[in-house]
């Protein structure tokens, strides 16, 4: 196996543990609005731990060569990842914006599962087409 094929299964595999953790970080979310404010502590700590995932998410996209579309995206992701921290920053001074917070957490979640489906298909359909070829004697 090349190395740029080790690098598209690698991000594959962190693509899909991303997302996870997004779907985590929702339930998360929601324990702190239904159970009590005191578990939205879970929700930011536990937010801190998974971002450096979006920085890998880039590293695989580059090395594994998977194309300007999806090295953006995984850009995208990490800035749109950022960018809720400071939606949480305002959350005194500016509410309003604050607001976005969650609509940025979906926007963040769809992209991602679009970058794992897309990611899934493509080493399928590799595979589809390595099984299709005939073997050299």
């Amino acid at each position: 196996m090349d190395f740029r094929r080790a690098a598209r299964m690698a991000y594959l595999v962190v693509a899909w543990v991303f997302v996870a953790c997004l779907l985590v970080q929702v339930f998360l979310a929601g324990m702190g609005v239904f159970v009590g404010t005191e578990k939205f502590t879970a929700h930011t700590e536990f937010g801190r731990t998974f971002g450096w995932l979006t920085l890998i998410l880039i590293a695989l996209a580059i090395i594994g060569r998977l194309g300007w579309r999806r090295i953006w995206l995984s850009v995208l992701v990490f800035a749109l990842f950022v960018l809720q921290s400071v939606f949480v920053a305002l959350r005194e001074t500016v509410p309003v914006v604050s607001a976005l917070h969650p609509v940025n957490g979906f926007l963040i979640l769809w992209i991602s599962i679009w970058l794992a489906q897309r990611a899934t298909r493509e080493l399928r359909n590799r595979a589809d087409d390595d099984a299709a070829q005939p073997v050299a004697a």
